[in-house]
């Protein structure tokens, strides 16, 4: 695993990363359905990083031997340009996994892979993983739940990009991020993205984006915070969203 500037996890994982790392196996909906033994063996597998904000953890066109996990934290999934424009494919949160792709077919990274925010995570060398899935013939099925999963995602984000204006744009991305928490928390769904980082993910200059967005706080249908966006009614959103073809978001 190259993660850089980040100290490299140890052979034998602490004890209490231990406990996190199962529980995190024992929820996620990829490896949930294993037995208890089979959860043990993976997490032995398991090698635990602290990430600082910023940190790359794997770049565009690097060998994928590793796949990951998140415990805590934000991962960003992106893409960038010669000339130093980026584009953000996913947002990965606590207990989602990513690099897949690499690890299934054994190829380059497709994308880039940077804490979000500062994280802690978990990587499994594709040298054990692999015989691993092997043993466990279920998971093969998952993981391509999980693709099928992944490409529908970025369907979407291809489709708004190039057939909704900004409003539907926007509304359809707040969406999507918000539909990937849980559940609603008290007072709105909090989502810890920047402007810069969602004028990214949607294509648009972040002088447009905030625009809308003050838009859409005088509505109350938003909240802007340092670092987020806090979702208080989806209902209007989902509704530009589906819209996708008024000029102003009226």
């Amino acid at each position: 695993m190259v993660v850089s500037g980040v100290p490299q996890g140890k052979s034998i994982v602490p004890r209490l990363v231990a406990r996190s790392t199962l529980a995190l196996l024992r929820n996620h909906p990829i490896f949930c359905d294993l037995e208890p033994e089979a959860l043990e063996q993976l997490c032995r597998y398991a090698k635990h990083s602290s990430l600082k904000r910023g940190a790359t953890i794997f770049s565009k066109g690097d060998p994928g031997n590793s796949l990951f996990a998140v415990i805590s934290g934000t991962v960003k999934i992106s893409i960038s340009s010669a000339d130093g424009r980026s584009a953000i494919l996913n947002l990965i949160g606590a207990g989602e996994i990513f690099g897949e792709i690499a690890v299934l077919d054994g190829q380059a990274r497709t994308a880039d892979a940077t804490a979000n925010t500062n994280c802690e995570i978990f990587a499994i060398d594709r040298r054990e993983y692999l015989p691993f899935v092997r043993s466990q013939p279920e998971l093969a099925m998952k993981f391509i739940e999980l693709l099928c999963t992944r490409l529908r995602w970025t369907s979407d984000q291809v489709e708004q990009v190039i057939l909704q204006n900004l409003p539907g744009r926007l509304a359809g991305a707040l969406i999507r991020l918000t539909e990937k928490e849980d559940k609603l928390a008290s007072g709105g769904r909090t989502i810890a993205i920047t402007q810069q980082e969602i004028s990214e993910m949607v294509g648009m200059t972040r002088e447009s984006i905030n625009k809308q967005l003050r838009v859409w706080a005088v509505r109350n249908w938003v909240r802007l915070e340092h670092g987020a966006i806090v979702v208080l009614d989806t209902a209007p959103l989902q509704a530009l969203a589906e819209a996708g073809s008024q000029s102003e978001g009226d």
